[in-house]
């Protein structure tokens, strides 16, 4: 659900905004850089989650994109050499894809449970990804982590609790919940390493998503969100103002005056000035391992 929008990233580089692959597959070769990113994409495939009778937004999975990559890699260049020239100057930023693994069984039902022995299998499917890119010339290659997921509104409004010890008494966010992401992560990191090892000639950036939000959580005032950071500014009333029958742009939804003030938009989404402030500590604040300046 929730997200680093890249284009905070890419402003932060100066850099040009990515056209959808879809939007220009079919046209002239898109030299500097494509965005194959699909939302409510998972990283397994979605057979497994339909054998599970798990409903998704999309069959785009991972390898679909990695597919499209590929199609993609033809137009570019032709040789292994003429490839590998490119992609050296190259940055690949490999998701944020795992979450949505996540957030349909949880809509459907599944329990932290039931879910945390899927970690490897998520984990794997990403990490694969990784050494497809890297065995196509990929040189440098930034993966991130999972977020703070139990601190967006549609969490919290979804799988509220009555035990006040469910919530982490700093942020407010669901422990249980943000336990399971941060063990992805663990996971993740460790699985990075042994990719290091196994391509040496590769730089493969850790981006620690969850660090560099989670302070946004823990202290929004500080950061200018006055609105908090657990409140959806955009969104169908309750408690967090997130409603699963009114959800934002809706009959019934309501809109806050000033979204900056804000870090949550719609219970799914960052505003666009909590994405800047993510997207500045990933960049200079030492959220990524190793640095992705150095």
């Amino acid at each position: 659900m929730m997200n680093i929008n890249y284009e905070s990233a890419a402003e932060a580089f100066g850099l040009l905004y990515l056209p959808p692959y879809l939007a220009v597959a079919k046209g002239s070769p898109f030299r500097t850089g494509v965005n194959f990113a699909v939302a409510g994409a998972t990283a397994i495939d979605s057979s497994f989650f339909s054998a599970q009778q798990i409903v998704l937004w999309t069959n785009d999975s991972l390898n679909v994109q990695l597919g499209w990559f590929k199609n993609l890699k033809s137009s570019l260049c032709t040789t292994k050499q003429e490839c590998d020239e490119y992609f050296k100057k190259s940055l690949f930023l490999v998701g944020e894809i795992g979450e949505n693994d996540y957030n349909f069984p949880f809509l459907f039902g599944r329990t932290i449970e039931q879910l945390r022995p899927l970690v490897p299998q998520i984990v794997g499917a990403v990490t694969r990804a990784v050494s497809m890119l890297i065995e196509e010339g990929a040189v440098d290659l930034v993966v991130p982590g999972q977020l703070p997921t139990g601190c967006i509104s549609a969490y919290l409004t979804l799988f509220q609790s009555a035990n006040i010890s469910a919530y982490d008494r700093r942020t407010g966010c669901l422990k249980a919940y943000n336990a399971l992401f941060k063990y992805h992560n663990k996971y993740l990191k460790q699985e990075l390493q042994n990719l290091r090892e196994q391509y040496p000639h590769a730089r493969i950036v850790y981006a620690d998503y969850y660090g560099a939000s989670i302070s946004i959580y823990r202290t929004p005032k500080l950061y200018g969100f006055t609105g908090g950071a657990l409140r959806a500014c955009c969104g169908g009333g309750g408690p967090y103002n997130f409603n699963m029958s009114r959800v934002c742009g809706q009959t019934g939804s309501t809109l806050c005056k000033d979204p900056s003030a804000f870090a949550d938009w719609d219970g799914i989404h960052f505003t666009e000035f909590a994405s800047h402030h993510i997207a500045k500590g990933l960049i200079y604040g030492g959220f990524t391992s190793p640095p992705l300046l150095s």
